[in-house]
């Protein structure tokens, strides 16, 4: 819990530093462009933070893939109700990922990005030294899915190939002796656990971070960038929103749960999910709804909610893919149908590999794998982070909503029990 309160205000003051970096380098370039050389220092500060976040991506993406495919892949093999909620898991997040796109390319239609201050945006975040890479052609695409060299693959960002090789070795070492494939988990659990451990120590600088990175923006672009930043949460957010709608409406079709009853019971998961962003912490509400009011039977919901938790993140490409997309357009950029296959397959990679932590701990290893996918820079994550706090509320509202639509669904068919025993079970 107190790990929890840390995050959360440490999300507030990257906020506080963010709008207090655009108007000191929007002061610095109206009133005492004398001192641009002094903003320009911190720039450089906020920069190499950007960049110490960087260095974790490929370590943690390869580890959390490697351990994460693991315990899918143990689940899958036991079979039965396990088997089928990971085969559901799975069918729908490549659904919330082609959701996604449509939803956010949709709104982007409707509600295009300002092309001057785009371009003001990009380019007050250094934007001279991003170097946007051609689209490959089919043959070439097809050629490099596999790595010749899994360590240039890394050095190159070539996070497709990474991915691909993480998804062998990971069913690789699934097939090994029990003692063996143990070794192998753990090392690459703690290689995960040592990444997360030095991105909470870099976030705890970053609030000194984003001012760095923001006074650049603000020297250069102005308080006109707050109008870009406003533009990019409301479209993710909306999108993500709508992710939430749709596990709500999955819940009451296919898992045949009435409206009513079922909105009653996940309003308190809602208030828990808002005011946590933890799925994890939800979990305990999760299983009293399930037990209680959905008059899930225990042997399921005590399987599928905390597998769901541990393995299932709904709204997670449906967020990290509209982040990605917003940015392209921010830069001007088109991706392909071969860039965006690529992308659907990473963010599925990322979803069943990430950490269950608030979304600001895990943004940029979430979504820079998907830019690199999309051929998209990540210049700006450094930026946007400092407003994930407003997408992330409703990234949980959607998992957790979607895990109790899952379990519906997993239920059906099942005798439904006792409202007042399982109350009461719940209570003692």
């Amino acid at each position: 819990m107190a790990a929890g309160a840390r995050v959360k205000w440490i999300s507030l003051f990257v906020l506080v530093a963010l709008i207090a970096g655009l108007i000191a380098g929007a002061l610095v370039r109206g009133y005492a462009p004398e001192l641009t050389g002094a903003a320009e220092v911190i720039e450089a500060f906020g920069g190499l933070w950007l960049n110490t976040l960087r260095m974790t991506v490929v370590p943690l993406v390869v580890s959390l893939l490697i351990t994460g495919i693991g315990s899918v892949a143990h689940a899958a093999k036991t079979g039965g109700l396990v088997g089928r909620a990971v085969l559901l898991f799975t069918a729908l997040i490549f659904f919330a990922a082609i959701y996604g796109i449509a939803a956010t390319e949709g709104l982007l239609a409707l509600w295009p990005v300002d092309r001057a201050a785009a371009d003001a945006f990009v380019g007050s975040v250094g934007a001279a030294a991003v170097e946007i890479r051609e689209p490959p052609t089919f043959v070439s695409w097809l050629r490099g899915l596999a790595p010749a060299n899994p360590v240039a693959a890394a050095a190159e960002d070539n996070i497709l190939q990474l991915v691909i090789f993480s998804i062998f070795f990971g069913f690789a070492a699934t097939q090994l002796p029990p003692h063996l494939r143990g070794r192998i988990v753990e090392f690459f659990r703690a290689v995960s656990e040592a990444m997360v451990v030095i991105v909470r120590w870099i976030l705890l600088a970053g609030p000194i971070g984003v001012f760095g990175l923001s006074i650049g923006v603000g020297l250069r672009a102005g308080l006109g960038a707050a109008g870009t930043l406003a533009h990019y949460v409301a479209v993710v957010t909306a999108v993500t929103a709508g992710a939430t709608v749709i596990a709500w409406l999955i819940a009451i079709t296919w898992g045949r749960q009435p409206i009513g009853r079922f909105t009653a019971v996940a309003t308190p998961v809602w208030a828990i999910a808002a005011s946590t962003q933890s799925s994890l912490a939800s979990l305990p509400a999760m299983l009293q709804a399930a037990l209680g009011g959905m008059r899930i039977p225990a042997h399921i919901a005590d399987v599928t909610l905390p597998l769901a938790v541990a393995i299932f993140r709904f709204t997670s490409p449906v967020a990290n893919l509209g982040v990605c997309f917003v940015i392209a357009h921010l830069y001007g950029i088109e991706p392909t149908l071969l860039q965006i296959a690529g992308a659907i397959v990473v963010a599925y990679a990322v979803s069943i590999a990430s950490v269950g932590l608030p979304g600001q701990v895990s943004f940029i290893a979430s979504i820079a794998p998907i830019c690199l996918a999309l051929g998209v820079p990540t210049d700006l994550l450094g930026i946007l982070i400092a407003v994930e706090v407003i997408p992330d509320i409703f990234r949980t509202l959607g998992n957790t909503t979607a895990d109790l639509a899952t379990t519906s669904i997993l239920a059906r068919g099942a005798p439904r029990e006792d409202v007042t025993r399982a109350g009461s079970a719940e209570t003692a």
